[in-house]
């Protein structure tokens, strides 16, 4: 299945998990996830299944002023 990853498309097999995306683009913490513009909380990343053409933001903190 494709879903977009930081809008980029990327092909994962069907019944991938949250997980299985994060890895896919090696993420690096601290980050958080949001499918579909709706926050995914960490504990349920390998429980939250995609779907053929999810939108995925992997968004790291920004620091500064």
């Amino acid at each position: 299945m494709k879903v977009l990853i930081n809008q980029v498309v990327h092909d994962l097999p069907e019944g991938a998990c949250l997980a299985q995306a994060i890895d896919a683009i090696d993420a690096k913490q601290p980050f958080a996830a949001a499918v579909n513009t709706h926050f995914v909380p960490r504990a349920q990343y390998h429980q939250h299944l995609l779907h053929d053409g999810d939108h995925i933001e992997i968004i790291s903190p920004v620091t500064g002023g």
